[in-house]
């Protein structure tokens, strides 16, 4: 007997683990309720509230429709008793269609469409996947700087089939977003024939939005010519050149704020339109802002430039020249920071992460491939102009040769370095390429250069009398420097002829190639005038044989190419 009474025992809590297990299950698939809106005559057979989909889908259609009394069936009117379910019910679904028509727009497409609302994922990467659900929020507005969630909830009364709708909590705040998201001022005075809706706006919409952005590019318009104006107005330099600077912006601005205010005191969109111009503006109005600051910035940049180092040459002295460079990776710095903040408002006002959630924490991986290999060269020329602003091979106002060409080093910029050349030509060169290449920077150290001249001469040229003259004429030069290192050596001999090199400092290496100029021609118009017979000459050599026969003399193979032909010939 022992034995059997154990065994119903064990019976017995099985069953009741089971109905227990049976009773969660049914409390996790929806909410039992004693009755539905007692206070309504039954649901026609245009309301369809099987599945969230039909639920919301069925709401719009029937309000579309102004069958608003049908239209309340899809809501929870529990909190009401049964006289204010038939009175305010039909009134809840029109404020509540103006609500969400004008304040989210909801893609009935991307709700379940499972009685139980499960979530399908084939891949198994969502951990909710298969499990019902019985809550789901379809949108949340704001309204005197407070959140508030419309909700969708499954109910089920006895032993009837459940169904989705409105839930009573998400009721009760639709009066207040009806006084936020409302019809507008224009709105009420539309004829009712023009209510009627075209594809996703309604045909008013699409006569007003045209002339909305017609009068918003007007106003910016009239903004960029009074910009304009002022900066013409205003005193040549800082201020004038910030005005004409900021005249887009400004007018981006301007134009970005007029809109928000004729969208919430004047004119109120559908949500697709308001959320498409809420995501606009506040993309410009970001922009402009920033732009703005840049441009505050490029102002104080260069009115530093101007006090501290004037013209971009390397003629200024090293520190005004490296402190320039800093100051450019400085605005670089600033502009990385601005972007950087625009983008996370921008994120922060449009709710990004919240409408994407997971979808994009699952492909965050894959965009940041896509990206790399997107913005491989510009990321590349990015990182290569940090590099180039910590290690400093080259400063601004730098004389460089690069690619046999020399330049000044102008500009230093995220993605390119802008050169200047002898001839005022600019190239501009991306900062990768240029690291990558080998240059000169004639400027690393000091701006002074040895330059060097030769003469190919006689071998009866006077050396020590060149000598003298080399110094007379170096020293008149007003960009040679440090005259005790003027020298002056024959480097080089041939059979009929010598090669003498002179040497001389410069100050810096184009006022030095003009003095090597200068001390070059005066050379030659000393041998000239005073010595032409050190000109090299071609040697003849002539057998008595040849000359008994009558032939011409035929010159020696000693001759020097590279000098002018002048000088008596041997």
């Amino acid at each position: 007997m022992k034995k059997y009474a154990i065994g119903w025992l064990v019976v017995a809590l099985v069953f009741s683990s089971l109905c227990v297990a049976q009773t969660e299950d049914k409390e996790m698939r929806w909410f039992s309720i004693d009755s539905l809106n007692v206070g309504l005559d039954a649901p026609p057979e245009a309301v369809k509230r099987q599945t969230p989909r039909e639920s919301v889908r069925s709401f719009f259609d029937l309000t579309k429709q102004e069958e608003f009394e049908a239209a309340a069936h899809l809501l929870n009117l529990s909190k009401l008793s049964a006289a204010e379910q038939r009175e305010k019910g039909s009134e809840l679904a029109r404020q509540l269609a103006a609500v969400l028509r004008r304040g989210e727009w909801i893609d009935t497409s991307n709700l379940s469409g499972r009685q139980d609302a499960a979530i399908v994922d084939p891949s198994g990467k969502n951990p909710l996947a298969g499990q019902p659900r019985r809550n789901l929020q379809l949108a949340s507005l704001r309204a005197e700087g407070q959140s508030y969630d419309i909700r969708l909830a499954r109910y089920r009364v006895g032993e009837e089939n459940p169904v989705w709708l409105i839930t009573p909590d998400s009721l009760s705040s639709v009066p207040l977003l009806y006084e936020e998201y409302g019809p507008s001022w224009l709105e009420e005075h539309v004829p009712q024939r023009f209510k009627s809706t075209f594809g996703s706006l309604q045909i008013w919409e699409w006569i007003a939005i045209p002339v909305f952005l017609l009068g918003v590019g007007s106003v910016g318009w009239f903004v960029h010519r009074l910009v304009g104006l002022v900066a013409r107005w205003l005193p040549s330099g800082s201020p004038s050149i910030f005005a004409g600077e900021i005249r887009l912006p400004m007018a981006l601005v301007v134009m970005t704020l007029v809109a928000q205010a004729l969208l919430n005191y004047v004119v109120s969109f559908s949500a697709v339109a308001t959320t498409s111009f809420r995501i606009l503006l506040i993309t410009i109005l970001a922009w402009g802002i920033g732009m703005i600051a840049l441009r505050f910035v490029d102002v104080i940049l260069l009115n530093i430039k101007r006090r501290l180092v004037g013209e971009i040459d390397d003629t200024k002295p090293r520190d005004e020249r490296k402190l320039l460079t800093s100051l450019y990776a400085v605005r670089r710095g600033i502009i990385l920071v601005t972007v950087v903040a625009v983008t996370i408002y921008i994120l922060s006002q449009i709710a990004l992460f919240e409408t994407l959630g997971m979808t994009l924490l699952a492909s965050a991986s894959i965009l940041t491939v896509l990206l790399g290999i997107a913005g491989q060269a510009v990321l590349g020329n990015i990182l290569s102009s940090f590099q180039v602003s910590l290690a400093k091979p080259i400063r601004m106002g730098d004389l460089v040769v690069f690619e046999d060409q020399w330049c000044y080093v102008e500009g230093i910029f995220y993605t390119f370095i802008r050169l200047r050349t002898w001839d005022e030509r600019r190239l501009v060169v991306p900062v990768q390429y240029f690291t990558s290449k080998p240059f000169q920077n004639l400027s690393v150290k000091s701006a002074k250069m040895y330059r060097m001249i030769e003469l190919s001469l006689h071998l009866n040229a006077d050396i020590e009398c060149l000598r003298d003259k080399f110094k007379e004429f170096a020293e008149a030069e007003k960009n040679v420097i440090e005259h005790h290192k003027l020298s002056c050596f024959v480097t080089a001999q041939t059979e009929a002829a010598q090669k003498v090199s002179f040497y001389l400092m410069t100050s810096e290496p184009f006022a030095g190639w003009e003095a090597e100029m200068n001390v070059r021609e005066k050379l030659l118009a000393f041998i000239r005038d005073n010595h032409p017979e050190w000109w090299p000459r071609e040697v003849v050599v002539a057998s008595h044989h040849d000359m008994a026969l009558g032939k011409r003399p035929t010159a020696s193979p000693a001759t020097v190419a590279d000098g002018p032909d002048a000088g008596d010939s041997t």
